[in-house]
């Protein structure tokens, strides 16, 4: 099981494939709420940290989870390690960990370890849509994917009944102006012929308005026959079954910080 205690670092500080917990030491102090990064740095630099009961002055130095951190003698206590998933989510199966209705939840689908760390989806896919979803509990790593600024493109495979008109196509690629009065930015998208009358649709959206793709296709007079999510920013849905997970890479977390 891919986990961290912290977002990964860049370059020469990343996280290698391993499946250890790895993290700078400074970010492991200051993760810990034992003070800040850049105060650990300066408790690097004066002698005062010690890994494995050896000082250490490097506040780039990697640690793993099983790693004992000593400042001033006093044990480090290591916050919960962070997890980090890609889940194929099936249709009728709700974004949320808890639902009123008593319709299934992405926490049915969840393994023990996932549950008991209280990992959540970040970002939402609706009822009757499926695919790629990410689960974390890491509230920073899903904050910066969630945050409009960063535009995390997302490509989903949309299957409508009959043809759709290049006036359509024209329209989600200079930006919509959705009915209600909702400015879209431009997406892309291509059309392809599908079986038994349908159009397939290749959209891939560079922001998060809720169910963005049914609004746009319910101002088309589209209707929606299937509607599955196989991207989020580097990551590809793939060959991972329906219904199933499995945890991200150190390399597919890093690609996100």
């Amino acid at each position: 099981m891919q986990t961290r205690t912290q977002r990964p670092a860049h370059g020469d500080n990343a996280p290698d494939s391993r499946s250890d917990t790895v993290q700078r030491l400074n970010k492991a102090i200051a993760s810990a709420g034992f003070c800040s990064r850049r105060k650990a740095d300066e408790l690097i630099f004066a002698g005062r940290v010690a890994v494995n009961d050896q000082k250490e002055d490097n506040p780039a130095r990697q640690v793993l989870a099983g790693d004992r951190i000593t400042v001033d003698g006093r044990l480090l206590k290591r916050t919960q390690p962070f997890l980090y998933y890609l889940l194929h989510k099936p249709v009728q199966v709700v974004c949320t960990l808890h639902d009123p209705q008593g319709r299934p939840t992405v926490l049915s689908l969840l393994p023990e370890e996932a549950r008991k760390a209280r990992v959540y989806p970040v970002g939402r896919l609706d009822y009757f849509s499926e695919g790629a979803l990410l689960l974390t509990n890491d509230g920073q790593w899903a904050n910066r994917l969630m945050h409009p600024r960063h535009h995390v493109p997302k490509e989903y495979e949309v299957t409508v009944r009959g043809q759709v008109a290049s006036s359509f196509l024209e329209q989600v690629r200079r930006g919509m102006r959705l009915a209600d009065g909702t400015a879209l930015l431009p997406a892309e998208i291509e059309a392809r012929s599908g079986h038994g009358g349908t159009t397939l649709l290749r959209i891939i959206l560079h922001q998060g308005i809720n169910r963005q793709i049914r609004r746009m296709c319910a101002d088309g007079n589209l209707t929606i026959l299937r509607l599955r999510r196989v991207r989020i920013g580097h990551l590809s849905l793939g060959t991972l079954p329906k219904g199933k997970l499995r945890p991200l890479t150190a390399q597919e977390i890093a690609g996100f910080a």
